[in-house]
């Protein structure tokens, strides 16, 4: 089995090198985790080094390429996952997971403007994420560190800014529906807490403009569990989601899934880095949503779905959604 499966790995790789003008970079990015998936699914049953992690692969579940095929046009790194496909070894509660744009395509345009989001969707991204402020005027707007340049040595919050002093690449919340429509799901941190008013606000006049339901699609994303049940007793229809870093976790990441359970918070978003099998497991043991932020590689990217994530938050929105696409080809 092993020898098989390398055999077809090595095969598929020659044969993309052959047929791709492209970037060998991320091709071998993507060989070498396929090779590395490849020898967990062989491993022998009683290896001294067998992770916990893996106990559940079984060659049974690698797919090979005869069976399965990509449309014209995908690209090289999504045909090279198509010729060794594998299902993910743990499922995702969401499926398929969000693809997040963090601050719109930003690795293309600048980030967090109408440009940003727009292209985003355009490139298949299924989600958008930014930051929300709230301006003196009440109005929310997109941002992420939350200061403007008054002039060429001094700064001003945006909280105490009317919108007509903002720069024009900063959009409001209004503004990005308008531009956008309302078909994705929209995560935004709340780097000031107050800005969560304005922003359902928002939403709500623009699913009454668009004629569609927009509470249940946005995330409302904050470190603070007492801020976000705060939030949930004023909101009861929003998603709310823990973003946040391991190390954080005061009583261990049990402790904290409980917490979030009874709370109502539907998700956790950690850094890329904090994720393993394990984890995922576990707080989807207490149906919490699991994101994974900074994906902004595609051994990343692959490692994350390959784990059960439900959401992954990328500032390359073609190398996210190649991941989606091959792990999840007929979503």
């Amino acid at each position: 089995m092993a020898g098989l499966g390398f055999d077809r790995l090595v095969e598929g790789v020659l044969k993309l090198l052959l047929e791709s003008s492209g970037d060998f970079a991320e091709l071998a990015d993507h060989a070498a985790y396929l090779a590395r998936r490849t020898g967990q699914l062989v491993r022998p049953q009683n290896h001294q080094g067998y992770d916990n992690d893996h106990r559940d692969f079984r060659p049974s579940e690698v797919a090979h390429a005869d069976r399965l095929t990509l449309p014209v046009g995908v690209s090289t790194r999504a045909r090279l996952y198509s010729r060794f496909q594998m299902a993910p070894r743990i499922t995702a509660l969401r499926i398929p997971p969000i693809g997040f744009a963090h601050r719109g395509a930003r690795a293309r345009e600048r980030e967090n403007t109408l440009a940003a989001f727009s292209v985003a969707l355009e490139m298949g991204a299924t989600g958008l994420e930014s930051d929300v402020w709230v301006t003196a005027d009440g109005q929310a707007v997109l941002d992420h560190d939350g200061v403007v340049r008054a002039n060429r040595w001094r700064r001003r919050r945006i909280a105490d800014c009317p919108r007509s002093e903002l720069p024009d690449h900063i959009p409001t919340l209004d503004e990005l529906f308008r531009a956008c429509g309302g078909d994705f799901e929209l995560s935004l941190d709340l780097k000031d807490p107050d800005a969560a008013a304005p922003a359902i606000a928002s939403v709500d006049a623009a699913a009454a403009r668009l004629g569609a339901s927009l509470r249940p699609r946005l995330w409302l994303c904050h470190p603070d569990v007492e801020t976000l049940v705060r939030l949930r007793r004023q909101w009861p229809d929003v998603r709310l989601c823990n973003s946040t870093r391991l190390s954080r976790f005061e009583h261990g990441p049990e402790r904290r899934a409980a917490v979030l359970a009874d709370a109502g918070i539907d998700s956790v978003n950690l850094h890329q880095t904090d994720w393993t099998g394990g984890l995922v497991t576990l707080f989807h043991r207490f149906g919490i949503l699991c994101f994974g932020w900074d994906a902004q590689f595609p051994r990343v990217l692959n490692e994350l779905l390959d784990m059960g994530v439900d959401g992954v938050f990328s500032d390359h929105v073609d190398r996210m959604g190649d991941a989606l696409a091959s792990w999840y080809p007929d979503r």
